[in-house]
């Protein structure tokens, strides 16, 4: 037992000379590693430029139902959005209503960009 933990520090820490046996299996193995790794492994590491981010929606404000009084109504909420957040360039992506148990209208999730 003693042995095989010696020989795996040994290979860990590579305790061996150049020009022994061993370091010639290395040099082999990363030499095999180098021209028979399928090059699909190392593709598609960087995302390409000008990809949006994977989910278009950047903030999900909540609105109370006295500020929304018609959901249909997106031009408002667009208008609320960007007066809201002082970006003229916000766009409204989705609302959707938040209700309760009793099916009262708690408000309003608006996801913009």
């Amino acid at each position: 037992m003693r042995g095989l933990l010696t020989t795996l520090k040994k290979i860990f820490f590579w305790n061996y000379e150049r020009n022994t046996w061993q370091w010639d299996i290395l040099c082999v193995v990363i030499l095999v590693f180098i021209f028979l790794t399928p090059k699909s492994w190392f593709s598609g590491g960087e995302r390409p430029v000008g990809v949006e981010h994977q989910s278009p929606i950047a903030k999900t404000l909540v609105f109370s139902p006295e500020v929304i009084g018609n959901e249909g109504d997106r031009v408002g909420i667009e208008q609320h959005v960007r007066s809201l957040t002082g970006r003229s360039e916000a766009q409204v992506l989705a609302v959707r209503k938040m209700v309760s148990a009793d099916g009262k209208t708690l408000g309003y999730e608006v996801d913009i960009r």
